[in-house]
């Protein structure tokens, strides 16, 4: 079970929200401000935090500012009624991971939510399990089916990539810049090839495959859960 914190000075969000996270299976925690917020992170696991803006004693800005400073990687959902673009902006230059504005669809909040545990969870363990596949970046390997091949460098990192963000298109160019740091029309060609060699190795395989979109780039679909 997740433990999700809820920091916000209204006790009918904190109220919905804790309703809303328990009714799908997370452990809720609750703070009224920022100050509290830190207290419990301080002394309870968390697993993420959703954060208010507009807190007394420390908002939501301050409260994010202290977590980052004091080296915390936590994921950290900013629920707000603050819509402008500068402060989506400040929240994502002090280190937000995602940004909502009330009020707020609860499915989508869930989702949301879900996919940063996930990404968090690739982050730290740096594994990926899709079906009977394993991910391992530490040694560019791939399991599947009992049987394990360690792939050259960039074409893991590709499919790493990839299998992170399952259903999310990334063009020829952001996954050139980021494999590459180069932006020539031969490197474009370039991550074809390494798609192409990527498709073969796995065309049989049962729990992915690589898709792709037409005028973008290429995704990740996803046969079976992650």
């Amino acid at each position: 079970m997740f433990n999700i914190l809820v920091a916000d000075d209204t006790a009918n969000i904190r109220r919905l929200f804790e309703y809303t996270l328990e009714k799908n299976g997370f452990k809720a925690y609750t703070a009224e401000n920022g100050e509290k917020a830190l207290e419990i992170i301080g002394n309870t696991h968390i697993d993420l935090m959703i954060l208010d803006l507009m807190m007394p004693k420390m908002d939501g800005w301050e409260t994010l500012k202290a977590l980052r400073d004091s080296g915390s990687s936590l994921p950290v959902l900013i629920i707000t009624a603050k819509d402008n673009a500068d402060d989506v902006r400040k929240s994502f230059m002090l280190g937000t991971d995602d940004y909502m504005t009330k009020p707020v669809d609860e499915v989508e909040m869930i989702l949301r939510i879900k996919a940063l545990l996930r990404r968090s969870r690739i982050a730290e363990e740096q594994r990926i399990v899709v079906g009977n596949t394993v991910l391992d970046y530490g040694s560019f390997s791939v399991t599947a089916n009992g049987e394990t091949a360690v792939l050259p460098r960039k074409e893991f990192q590709i499919l790493f990539k990839l299998l992170s963000f399952p259903g999310k298109t990334f063009t020829r160019t952001a996954l050139m810049e980021e494999f590459w740091e180069m932006d020539s029309d031969s490197e474009a060609r370039t991550v074809d090839v390494h798609i192409n060699r990527l498709r073969e190795r796995f065309r049989d395989s049962e729990d992915f495959s690589i898709t792709t979109v037409r005028g973008l780039g290429y995704k990740a679909e996803v046969k079976t859960a992650v």
